[in-house]
């Protein structure tokens, strides 16, 4: 029995008044029969639903009775799309809010949902960053934070990739992103809404300018549509690769997922020897070169030059390191 939806059928007979159990059947997308079912599991609950009858009758809760949030604080409001994220809600600074509100939350629930609810969150558990690699420092995002709610512009002092590494802007903050473990501030400056990774961000102050957000702005769509352009603006080149067989199986360990699925979009028949040709997206040839060395001798570059140049080069420069590389090219042994 799904704790949620019966909570999604308490709240639409709250909000809703009465309803047929077709109509909460398909608000719910689930069967008439499953409908009938989960109104008796309210019933059992302690919840005062009742049925009228005839054409216009229906099923709705006795007059007055609502479903209590007690006390929630205005920070605790704000952070229920938090509530199953505590490692995300512990960087902004709101861990203590979650978790009050988590207990509020539970307190409204009736007794079987909260059993259900306690069970759910025993077994259920999200852990956001990728795999090998430390924890990012994020210092200065609870205030972004607080500049995000209180539409307040901040100050910052930002590191970037190109010169010159360090700027100051005055940033006006639109939202905050969790992307795979970072934390990035999507914001107005200088007349244009650009990306800020937090981990960059140097310093920063809050001022005393309040500013209105657009009203068509939506954080969701900017996102994919910066992601779009990223892809876009990452990749400037193309490379011809053959792998092997195994080549293959090991692609998705070692490069980004873009390089993967052109791979699999472009691949031409295997030949002979088990090997295929594909394109792939490039970012540089230094990039590309160090990505594609992850597969040894699993893969070949066939084009440009410049590239199949720049592999060659460092595995040359490898076995030299470690002695295996004599004048001519010749194998010295060991």
């Amino acid at each position: 029995m799904s704790a949620d939806r019966l909570l999604s059928m308490l709240l639409l007979l709250q909000t809703r008044g009465r309803m047929s159990a077709r109509r909460l059947a398909d608000e719910l997308e689930v069967s008439v029969r499953t409908a009938y079912r989960d109104l008796d599991r309210l019933r059992a609950s302690g919840v005062p639903v009742y049925a009228e009858q005839g054409r216009t009758g229906g099923y709705q809760l006795l007059d007055g009775y609502r479903t209590r949030l007690t006390g929630l604080s205005e920070r605790e409001a704000r952070v229920l799309f938090l509530a199953g994220l505590p490692a995300p809600a512990a960087d902004l600074g709101l861990a203590d809010e979650v978790a009050a509100t988590r207990l509020k939350l539970l307190a409204a629930l009736p007794a079987d949902l909260r059993d259900e609810a306690t069970r759910t969150d025993a077994v259920f558990h999200l852990d956001a960053p990728g795999w090998y690699r430390e924890a990012e420092a994020t210092p200065y995002l609870p205030l972004l934070v607080d500049a995000v709610f209180s539409r307040r512009a901040v100050d910052v002092r930002y590191r970037r990739w190109r010169e010159p590494r360090e700027v100051e802007r005055r940033l006006y903050p639109y939202g905050l992103v969790l992307k795979s473990g970072t934390w990035y501030l999507v914001a107005a400056a200088e007349g244009r809404t650009a990306t800020y990774r937090i981990t960059q961000v140097l310093d920063a102050a809050l001022s005393d300018e309040h500013f209105e957000r657009p009203q068509d702005f939506v954080l969701g769509e900017y996102w994919s549509s910066y992601l779009d352009g990223f892809e876009t603006r990452r990749y400037t080149g193309t490379a011809t690769i053959r792998l092997s067989p195994r080549g293959r199986e090991r692609l998705a360990a070692n490069v980004p997922a873009e390089v993967v699925r052109a791979f699999a979009a472009t691949a031409g028949p295997v030949g002979g020897d088990g090997w295929s040709e594909a394109v792939i997206p490039t970012e540089s040839t230094e990039h590309a070169c160090g990505e594609l060395l992850r597969l040894g001798t699993d893969v070949e570059v066939v084009a440009p030059e410049e590239l199949r140049r720049a592999v060659a080069d460092t595995a040359y420069a490898l076995a030299r390191t470690y002695g295996h590389v004599g004048p001519g090219g010749m194998g010295t042994g060991t």
